[in-house]
């Protein structure tokens, strides 16, 4: 991992981090309403969103808004047995949860509930950083890379259709795609929507 990375990484989580609540209750509630304008969000019926973490924006307006709509809502689950990838569980009302080795809550479900990425009509994944050309700089765990490396072989059919979610100040004006980086098709902040 470049130095580069790590301290841009450092810089863009304190600067999240260091925002005031009313800001943070703020900038949610208008990612929540530019999400849920986009096209990809209109036309998909499973969407996978995530809780937020570490200062992330937050995001349970969206995962309100999926809901409302009769839409399924999937969050991340860790590999069981990999420990490398990502799964995805349902939720609803009754879901209970419990933290991963991370902290993170995760929906305590069945093996057998959890589907791969490929069953996902668009997942709205988290981001550390991100440019005008659909490069995204994540924690650096490659969890949600490893679990779309197949979108880099496809020419035709692109589902899941990915976009990050972030706060506008995220974005910065290069990042460096390391080869196995999965770009995003569009990024979805608390001021507007880029798409790429």
């Amino acid at each position: 991992m470049s130095t580069e990375k790590t301290d841009l990484r450092r810089k863009l989580r304190a600067r999240r981090n260091d925002l005031s609540a009313e800001a943070r209750r703020l900038a949610a509630h208008r990612l929540a309403l530019n999400v849920a304008g986009t096209r990809l969000f209109l036309t998909s019926r499973r969407i996978a969103c995530y809780l937020p973490n570490d200062g992330e924006i937050d995001t349970r307006g969206v995962i309100e808004r999926i809901s409302r709509l009769h839409k399924t809502c999937y969050l991340p689950v860790l590999s069981r047995l990999a420990h490398d990838r990502l799964w995805f569980a349902a939720i609803g009302t009754d879901t209970e949860f419990t933290p991963n080795r991370f902290g993170i809550p995760e929906p305590v479900v069945k093996a057998r509930e959890l589907v791969r990425a490929q069953e996902i009509d668009l997942i709205l994944m988290p981001l550390v950083g991100f440019d005008d050309r659909g490069n995204r700089l994540g924690m650096g765990g490659g969890f949600y890379d490893r679990s779309l490396e197949f979108l880099r072989h496809r020419r035709r059919w692109h589902k899941p259709r990915v976009l990050g979610l972030a706060y506008d100040f995220q974005q910065v004006e290069r990042l460096a795609p390391d080869f196995w980086d999965v770009p995003l098709q569009g990024v979805v902040t608390d001021r507007t929507v880029y798409l790429y």
